[in-house]
């Protein structure tokens, strides 16, 4: 046979083995599975089982939200990048991602690691006097003050295994998981701040502290526990310690004197709560 004649030596396809043709098709296939991946995650159905799934985990169910993002703890942070990467539309990995970090922050709480259902000493401290001096002494100052005062006052409740929830100007809300080192620290706490003096002015600090089980959203505590610290932390004169009657019954009574306050009133806070002045022996 002549070879002019015919095509026998040449293949009969070379599709197949185009590398160009074979890229094509691996990139149609990933196309599709990525429009397949979509449409599942998107799916209705599957993201009302899954959220199904979310609600019978334990821990926060709600957790994704603003308000369970706000702290600065690895299981927060975890969360707010599984947001950030599936922005604000619902879907399966959205649910299935904040699910997993929901059931590992739920497994730190019960070891003691994420407050939860734990009972804690809620501790509200406060600079008697502060705003109206500030009127006067300027925006300099203030910041100046409101500096040496943190370095003063937060390391005594660090250094008894506080944890600093949040400053608020010129205030700190703590939580313990002991009443003795909770009113230790505040005492500690005020003797320091009475040797210091700043701007020619000597701080005064007054506290509140009492006991319960709030619920931990975020980096913050929220409930009638924390409602009311903060009404006790309130109330008090210069100088002053007020805790609640459930937190002076959890205080050896050997290591202080406690003075009943009758005509306490605290907006918010159950008219039966029993208010005591204390202080160290």
């Amino acid at each position: 046979m002549d070879p002019d004649d015919g095509d026998a030596g040449e293949p009969a396809t070379t599709g197949a083995s185009d590398p160009d043709t074979r890229a094509a098709r691996f990139r149609a296939a990933a196309i599709r599975a990525g429009q397949r991946a979509r449409e599942l995650d998107r799916s209705p159905g599957l993201q009302r089982a899954v959220k199904r799934v979310r609600d019978a985990l334990p821990g926060d169910a709600h957790f994704g939200d603003p308000l369970s993002l706000g702290g600065a703890r690895h299981t927060e942070a975890a969360g707010r990048a599984i947001v950030g990467l599936t922005g604000d539309r619902p879907g399966v990995t959205r649910e299935l991602g904040l699910g997993g970090v929901q059931v590992w922050q739920s497994v730190l709480e019960r070891f003691g690691r994420g407050g939860g259902e734990h009972e804690l000493v809620l501790v509200f401290t406060d600079l008697v006097e502060f705003s109206r001096w500030s009127l006067a002494a300027g925006d300099d100052a203030v910041l100046r003050v409101l500096r040496e005062v943190g370095d003063t006052w937060e390391p005594p409740m660090t250094e008894r295994a506080g944890t600093v929830v949040k400053r608020l100007g010129d205030g700190l809300m703590v939580a313990f998981a002991d009443p003795a080192a909770a009113l230790a620290a505040v005492v500690e706490a005020r003797r320091r701040l009475g040797e210091l003096r700043v701007e020619g002015w000597t701080p005064r600090m007054r506290a509140g502290l009492h006991s319960g089980h709030p619920r931990r959203v975020g980096g913050d505590y929220l409930g009638v526990a924390v409602n009311t610290a903060g009404r006790l932390g309130d109330a008090g004169g210069p100088g002053e310690i007020l805790v609640s009657g459930d937190l002076l019954r959890r205080l050896d009574a050997t290591t202080v004197s406690a003075r009943r306050k009758r005509r306490v009133r605290l907006k918010g806070v159950a008219d039966d709560l029993e208010v005591y002045a204390v202080e160290p022996l």
